[in-house]
C-alpha cells in the first residue's frame, strides 16, 4: 500500500456524518474511530448545487479535535474554491468536488494540493469518465456517486457497477504507465448486502451513512456493523451475496491481486 494513502487495510470504510446524530457529532466521530472506521466522510451541501444544506467549515473545525481519523470532505457546492480553502484550514485531509461546480477544474484541484490536502473529483451517475482524461495526474481520489447527490438513504443504482469496472481499468492503466496511486471511492446506497459486489467491481473505499448509523451497538458504538461490512467484502458474512460461504479461490484472487494492497 502506498504510505501516502492513510488506510488501515486494503479496503477503506468511510462512514458519512450526514446520517449521524447532529446533536452529538463529537461523540459520533469518537465512536467511529473506536469502532474501526478508516475515514470520516463529511458531506457538504449548499442548497444550491444540491437541494439540501448540511455542514460548513466551522463544523469540520469543531469535530477535528475529536478524532485522529482522516476527514474526507465531499463538497456538493458551487462555486468551490472559497470553501476548499475554508475546509482545508478547518482540518480536512481529503477534499473532493464535482467538476460541474468549478470553472477551472485543474486550478481547483491544485488549490486543494496547495493547502496540503489530498485532491479528488466526484462524478455523478450521468457524468462521463472522459472528464478525467487530462487531470489524472492531479488526483488522489475519484469518487463515483451511486445515487444522485443531495440526500442520504437512497438506493444504490445498479448501473454504477459497470462504471466502477470501467474506472478501475482506467486507474490500473494509468498506474501501469507509471502514474501514482488513485483511490476509487463509491458513495450511495452501500450496505452489507451489496458491498462485496462493489468491491469486486474495483472499489477501494466505501462511503456508508445510514447503513452504519442505523445499526449502533448497545453502547452507542458501531463495531458490529463495521465488522459486518468488512466480512461482507470478504464473502464471510451470513447475508453476503454468496450466502455466507467462504469465498472461492477465484473470488479471493479477484479481491487480492488488483494492485491495491
Amino acid at each position: 500500500m502506498d504510505s501516502s494513502i492513510p488506510m488501515k487495510s486494503r479496503y477503506c470504510i468511510a462512514p458519512s456524518l450526514l446520517s449521524a446524530d447532529f446533536a452529538r457529532l463529537g461523540d459520533e466521530v469518537r465512536a467511529l474511530e473506536a469502532s474501526g472506521a478508516d475515514w470520516v466522510h463529511v458531506d457538504v451541501m449548499d442548497n444550491h448545487y444540491v437541494p439540501n444544506l448540511s455542514f460548513g467549515p466551522m463544523v469540520c473545525k469543531a469535530i477535528r479535535p475529536h478524532t485522529r481519523l482522516p476527514l474526507d470532505v465531499h463538497l456538493m457546492v458551487k462555486p468551490v474554491d472559497a470553501l476548499i480553502s475554508g475546509f482545508a484550514q478547518a482540518g480536512a485531509d481529503w477534499i473532493s468536488f464535482h467538476p460541474e461546480a468549478s470553472e477551472h477544474i485543474d486550478r481547483s484541484l491544485q488549490l486543494i494540493r496547495d493547502h496540503g490536502c489530498k485532491a479528488g473529483l466526484v462524478l455523478n451517475p450521468a457524468t462521463p469518465l472522459h472528464l478525467l482524461d487530462f487531470v489524472m495526474h492531479r488526483l488522489d481520489l475519484i469518487l463515483l456517486m451511486s445515487v444522485n447527490p443531495g440526500f442520504g438513504g437512497q438506493q444504490f443504482l445498479p448501473a454504477t457497477i459497470a462504471k466502477i469496472q470501467a474506472l478501475r481499468s482506467m486507474i490500473d492503466q494509468y498506474q501501469a504507465e507509471g502514474g501514482h496511486r488513485i483511490v476509487l471511492q463509491v458513495d450511495g446506497g452501500i450496505k452489507i448486502d451489496n458491498i462485496r459486489e462493489i468491491a469486486l467491481a474495483g472499489a477501494d473505499c466505501f462511503v456508508a451513512g445510514s447503513a452504519v448509523f442505523s445499526s449502533p451497538d448497545p453502547d452507542g458504538h458501531y463495531r458490529q456493523v463495521i465488522k459486518q461490512l468488512r466480512q461482507a467484502i470478504d464473502g464471510t458474512h451470513e447475508h453476503s451475496p454468496n450466502g455466507g460461504n467462504a469465498p472461492s479461490p477465484d473470488g479471493v484472487h479477484a479481491l487480492s491481486s488488483n494492485g491495491r494492497v
